[in-house]
């Protein structure tokens, strides 16, 4: 796919990069801030959450651990299945530990909350979101996010680690994708 190719796909630039840069160094001194003293564990949701959750880091001043899970509920649809899988479990035992789950986007919530019950049952000390993006108005089930990046409209996004078909994800910054190609693929 060629650089045009890409740019095509967009027909909005809703976050551009340095909007996105500031919010994420945001983000870490806030985060940074509430978990002082203590010893964080940050657990990324594959594949989205990667480019995130590694410039999150970066901006953290406090010692912290990471860890990845693999969760699938959308195959290749646009829209949740509300049928959750583990296709990657943690490497870590989080029993006793602060945990904060670093998440990309936050749709219907169905996902997320049942990976928040599943986390809940290995007794971390504490278990607290973080997202990079949530859309309020898709919410089917509610679930509570300490850290928000930025809230958007209900629009299919992509770049910065959020895909289509697997495409997009090394957009610097985080764009609609023309809706034109979602009928194409699907």
């Amino acid at each position: 796919m060629s650089a045009a190719e890409l740019e095509r796909a967009v027909t909005d630039v809703l976050i551009d990069e340095s909007s996105l840069q500031a919010r994420i160094r945001e983000l870490g001194a806030e985060i940074s801030s509430d978990y002082e003293g203590r010893d964080l564990l940050l657990i990324g949701v594959l594949k989205g959450a990667v480019f995130f959750m590694s410039d999150l880091m970066r901006h953290l001043t406090i010692p912290c651990e990471i860890d990845f899970m693999a969760i699938s509920s959308y195959g290749d649809s646009t829209d949740s299945s509300g049928i959750v899988r583990i296709l990657k479990d943690l490497d870590i035992n989080i029993e006793g530990r602060d945990v904060l789950v670093v998440e990309d986007i936050i749709d219907s919530g169905l996902t997320l909350s049942y990976l928040m019950r599943n986390l809940e049952a290995r007794e971390p000390a504490s278990l607290e979101i973080c997202a990079l993006l949530t859309k309020p108005d898709r919410r089917e089930i509610e679930v509570p996010v300490r850290y928000v990046g930025f809230e958007i409209p209900n629009r299919f996004v992509i770049g910065y680690g959020l895909d289509f078909a697997e495409r997009y994800r090394n957009l610097p910054y985080v764009g609609v994708l023309d809706p034109g190609l979602i009928q194409t693929e699907a």
